[in-house]
């Protein structure tokens, strides 16, 4: 039997959000697709098959309409087991770039859409007294890197807000996993300089790796684990020579 029978996933239309979609709906879920994309939508609905997926157009920046949609969505499966919050930018961004009305957009994608979802999740699950929230976050939240700075800062916010829900729901049987993944190789990657020396990962791939660490009930999981060690040792870099580094 499935880990999962009824899920959401947000930011369903590409990337890890579609694997994460997919690989859901092989191990037989229901899964209901949320993305802004509604074209690409339903397009991955169809190729994943009426029996285990269904579409919901959605622009998770328009957040008055994610409690009425949460509602019609856990109605339409007859429940909810899991949500997964996966929608996300990074648009590209100079070093001399000081763009607050991009990083304004970030914000409203990355992490106040998250808030959105997963506070509905909460609120359902805290009532039913069980249920499993995950979301897709960065190593890029784990420092203050140069290169792009609303998008470590949203993902470094949503950690902490993931951490929130989790210190809350735990008593309440939730479990709430915060997902860290590295290079993945999706349209936010495309055109991007990785180095050599690092893994750059499929998105299917990642998707069985964080659905595995969901199975064990893991707090924090870095996609895939090798960054776990990488990131604690960049965390332990002093500041003062931190800044001096190009990353």
């Amino acid at each position: 039997m499935a880990q999962f029978q009824r899920a959401i996933v947000v930011g369903a239309s590409s990337g890890i959000g579609l694997a994460l979609a997919e690989e859901l709906a092989r191990e037989g879920a229901q899964v209901a697709l949320v993305a802004r994309r509604a074209d690409a939508l339903e397009e991955a609905a169809q190729r994943i098959g009426a029996e285990h997926a269904r579409a919901y157009p959605h622009d998770v920046t328009d957040r008055a309409a994610v409690p009425a949609l949460f509602q019609q969505i856990t109605h339409d499966l007859g429940g909810l087991d899991c949500i997964i919050y996966a929608a996300g930018i990074m648009p590209p961004v100079k070093l001399d770039g000081y763009d607050t009305a991009q990083d304004a957009e970030v914000i409203e994608t990355n992490l106040l859409g998250a808030f959105a979802w997963l506070n509905e999740a909460a609120a359902r699950f805290s009532r039913t007294r069980q249920g499993t929230i995950i979301g897709i976050s960065s190593v890029a939240g784990d420092r203050g890197r140069r290169a792009n700075p609303a998008y470590g800062a949203s993902k470094a916010a949503l950690d902490a807000y993931l951490e929130s829900l989790r210190n809350r729901l735990s008593v309440k049987g939730v479990h709430v996993i915060t997902v860290k993944p590295g290079y993945v190789a999706t349209p936010m990657l495309k055109g991007a300089k990785t180095p050599r020396f690092l893994p750059v990962i499929p998105p299917q791939r990642a998707a069985r790796e964080i659905l595995a660490a969901a199975g064990r009930d893991q707090q924090i999981a870095y996609i895939p684990a090798v960054w776990g060690p990488i990131m604690r040792l960049v965390r332990a870099i002093p500041s003062r020579l931190f800044r001096r580094l190009n990353v």
